[in-house]
């Protein structure tokens, strides 16, 4: 399967994105040139390890616990010796682990570093990746099934859950960053955080 597209994230960092397995599931490969970083190793483990090619995988970062976002993370980190990564709150489905992440913490990647932002209703463990490029510019974020065009992630009809979920993206996404914002969700197409900013009070009043 053809990658959908590569992209120049500055300072020698690419960016390029694959669609995977029957639900669609984006996996997002962040590469140096010597150094590579994938998130969410979902599914069909041969076109990941074609993707990640002769340099090698550093890191594999799990978006979250569900299931449809590890299916090949065993495969892939046996194959590569990459370290697997989670936030703690999810990490015991997952398969393999090597490292625990919380809130704030740091990921890096030949050189370059992506925050580490906790954002719980989706799962409990669920976390986002922020890569701001060179130099005080554009920033990247990566969300799982936290935040997709249109709305955020399904909770399941648990009011807490939505409450949790839309509350920390509000807070800790839109709150802090720029609308030129790109984010990557799991499933489906890119979007900007200002093309869904004017949205936000119908996703709490719709409640999902």
């Amino acid at each position: 399967m053809a990658p959908e597209y590569t992209r120049d994230l500055g300072g020698g960092l690419t960016l390029t994105k694959v669609s995977v397995g029957p639900m669609d599931n984006n996996a997002y490969l962040l590469s140096t040139g010597v150094e590579q970083l994938l998130i969410d190793a979902a599914n069909e483990a041969p076109v990941l390890l074609d993707l990640i090619g002769d340099t090698g995988l550093r890191t594999v970062v799990t978006t979250h616990q569900h299931q449809d976002h590890w299916l090949a993370l065993d495969e892939v980190v046996a194959a590569t010796g990459a370290e697997s990564l989670a936030h703690t709150a999810d990490a015991g489905p997952l398969p393999v682990v090597t490292r625990k992440l919380h809130d704030g913490d740091r990921v890096e990647i030949g050189g370059h570093s992506l925050e580490v932002i906790h954002v719980v209703g989706h799962t409990p463990g669920s976390v986002v990746l922020a890569y701001q490029e060179p130099g005080g510019g554009r920033v990247h974020l990566f969300t799982g099934d936290s935040l997709f065009p249109g709305g955020v992630g399904n909770t399941r009809g648990v009011k807490e859950n939505f409450a949790s979920l839309i509350s920390d993206v509000e807070r800790k996404l839109f709150d802090r960053f720029p609308d030129d914002t790109v984010f990557y969700p799991g499933h489906g197409k890119d979007s900007t955080l200002g093309a869904e900013r004017p949205h936000l009070s119908e996703w709490r009043a719709r409640g999902w």
